[in-house]
């Protein structure tokens, strides 16, 4: 009993439940596995949102979510077993639904089902997201299937009374071949329908009928041919009851010329090809059309069917063609005395609709050469283009085509904003100006434009640069481009010594030149344009100076300056002097200002020797330093301890 209090309880309660544990069955094994949870128990939103709907996918309905989608677990995130259509044909097999046929529904085959279709749950039958026509308006306009006039099976049972939603042997997915279609109500074999087709046996409505809705009576289309309208179709084909009712009385190329002069149709030095030719039937429907003049197609629709190019759509559309007057507005149809069939020669076809803007350049004093010959077309794409302006290409690049130097001359190391932009008419007027060079504004009033800060002049105390002031940008900047920061028309320094000749004579003859002055940075100690303080200096002395003399700066803040040091220009010469390091006078004289050589204290401090014998700056520090008499910082230890005589004798110089 001793042993078996010295064991642990836990270990105990393991021992007496493992006999139990040994005894369970397999199913309670199997109930106590993890339950895998519903997805609509996690999912309940959807579910409320799904269950009041009157038709439900099988999937949905009995909770089969798996047959669709992955687990995702702890990861929110949408994963179907397949993508697109190919998840719906797994179980509606595509000739089921007509996916196998020649014709099938745009919206199916690039868009995918779910386009008309809910995936889980609608109020609509086949789950369609809305009821009948509706969800077809949603790709083909409105307006027209709901002219004046409406086809009634449309009315009542909505595109599926003609048409398959999926797919179908026929073209435009109709259920059956046209013929048969509208047969299947319209008896072609009553008298009334015999009647108002001359007693030809027609079988293709859709030539003059409209199958949705038409303005006209009878679902005619907007524009039908004149014979028709009295029922003359034998002006054009043979005898209704002939073996062959529909054929021509005349070869195509000949048979319209029996109603239509073809000297009036074709007057003009340039014919349109097909007109040429006699293929009135390549632009002309010769029964009915929607379009006016029984043309094929509204307006550019028509023309680009041979003319592809003038059909590509651009980001800025020539306004007339855009907004329905489309090729007409501007070309001849048939035949015209211009190229191109163009209803009017360059500048007086654009006057129609650009009258003010051609009225406005051509009154200017400078007029830009293109412009003033009326060859607009020279820098305009006429039907559109994708450059603002309807320019045909980026403005840079139609500059250039004529100034061909000018690329080479303006793209530089430093090359102007709008140049590099190819932005031309930032600083030009494209057609004309009342300044040199179609310039927007002369002068500084054209800079302004983009640099109103800069061009304001100093505040009232400042100073402002002469040609800053006249406005003369252009006597220090090049405009395009330069190989010089800032866009200088030539070197720093040779820029600036063209006006200030006196400090180049200066320098010429110098003893000591400044360094920055030498190098050519001016602006290193001078604003260019304006500043407030005299000499268009960017700051004053010691500061300006500190820039470059670092070492000068962090003394001034741990030793005691020297007087003079307050203005460098006490001492020294900003640009060139005859005196080395830039002194304005030579050392002695420099020094002299302040200290007396004749002094007595001056003398004794020097040993009497004489001042013009002496060089201030090889015992003082000129500008800075620890010492109360400005000694420098290392001295000589008999100098230090004011033992000269250790070395000199007095009265003799060594």
């Amino acid at each position: 009993m001793s042993h078996v209090k010295s064991i642990p309880p836990a270990l105990l309660a393991l021992a007496l439940a493992a006999p139990a544990l040994l005894a369970a069955t397999p199913a309670a094994a199997q109930e106590r596995r993890f339950k895998g949870k519903d997805c609509l128990e996690c999912h309940a939103k959807f579910a409320d949102k799904v269950a009041p709907l009157k038709y439900q996918h099988s999937s949905v309905k009995q909770k089969r979510c798996e047959e669709c989608h992955l687990r995702h677990g702890a990861i929110p995130r949408l994963v179907l077993k397949q993508p697109g259509n190919a998840l719906c044909t797994t179980c509606h097999k595509r000739e089921s639904i007509g996916l196998n046929q020649q014709f099938r529904h745009t919206a199916v085959e690039k868009a995918g089902c779910l386009t008309c279709h809910d995936a889980h749950g609608s109020n609509e039958a086949h789950l369609l997201k809305v009821r009948g026509a509706e969800g077809c308006y949603s790709c083909h306009p409105r307006q027209q299937f709901e002219k004046k006039y409406g086809h009634p099976p449309l009315a009542k049972d909505g595109c599926q009374a003609c048409h398959l939603a999926h797919g179908s042997a026929h073209k435009d997915l109709l259920k059956a071949g046209e013929g048969a279609l509208c047969g299947s109500c319209h008896a072609t074999s009553g008298a009334g329908f015999r009647k108002a087709h001359g007693e030809y046996p027609v079988a293709s409505c859709s030539s003059c009928h409209d199958a949705h809705s038409a303005d006209r009576p009878k679902l005619l289309r907007a524009s039908v041919h004149e014979p028709m309208t009295g029922g003359g179709c034998s002006s054009c084909h043979a005898d209704p009851k002939s073996t062959k009712p529909f054929a021509l009385q005349e070869d195509r190329t000949k048979l319209c010329s029996t109603c239509h002069d073809p000297s009036a149709v074709a007057a003009g030095k340039v014919v349109h090809a097909p007109v040429r030719k006699g293929e009135c039937l390549a632009c002309h429907d010769p029964h009915a059309a929607d379009a006016k003049a029984l043309a094929r197609a509204a307006g550019p629709a028509l023309c680009v069917r041979c003319h592809a190019a003038q059909g590509e759509r651009f980001a800025v559309p020539h306004a007339v063609i855009a907004k329905g007057g489309g090729c007409a507005a501007c070309h001849q149809p048939h035949a015209a005395n211009q190229k191109a069939l163009l209803q009017a020669e360059g500048e007086a076809l654009c006057a129609r609709c650009h009258k003010k803007t051609i009225d406005a350049g051509s009154k200017q004093k400078v007029v830009h050469a293109p412009f003033s010959s009326g060859d607009c077309t020279t820098c305009h794409n006429p039907h559109g283009s994708n450059v603002t302006g309807m320019m045909r290409a980026r403005s840079d690049r139609i500059c250039y085509s004529c100034h061909a130097d000018a690329e080479a001359r303006f793209l530089k190391a430093f090359t102007h904003r709008p140049v590099l932009d190819g932005n031309c008419t930032a600083c030009h007027q494209p057609h004309g100006s009342e300044n040199a060079k179609l310039l927007r504004a002369s002068g500084a009033k054209l800079c302004q434009g983009c640099h109103a800060e800069l061009v304001k002049p100093a505040a009232a105390g400042g100073v402002n640069h002469k040609p800053f002031a006249d406005g003369n940008c252009l006597g220090c900047h090049d405009p395009h481009g330069s190989s010089e920061k800032g866009m200088l028309v030539r070197d720093q320094k040779g820029l600036c010594l063209q006006c200030h000749e006196k400090q180049a004579k200066a320098a010429a003859g110098a003893k000591s030149v400044h360094a920055a002055f030498d190098q050519g940075k001016c602006s290193g100690c001078h604003a260019p344009h304006k500043a407030a303080i005299k000499g268009l200096l960017l700051a004053q002395a010691p500061d300006s100076c500190f820039v470059c003399h670092q070492d000068l700066k962090k003394r001034s803040a741990a030793e005691k300056s020297h007087a003079p040091v307050d203005n460098c220009q006490n001492c020294h010469e900003p640009h060139a002097a005859a005196a080395p390091r830039l002194l304005n006078q030579p050392l002695l004289e420099v020094c002299g200002q302040c200290h007396d050589a004749q002094a007595p204290g001056f003398v004794t401090a020097h040993l009497g020797i004489a001042a013009k014998d002496v060089n201030c700056v090889s015992c003082h520090d000129p500008h800075y330093s620890k010492d109360p008499n400005f000694f420098k910082a290392q001295q000589h230890a008999p100098f230090a301890a004011r033992q000269c005589d250790a070395c000199h004798e007095a009265g003799k110089k060594k």
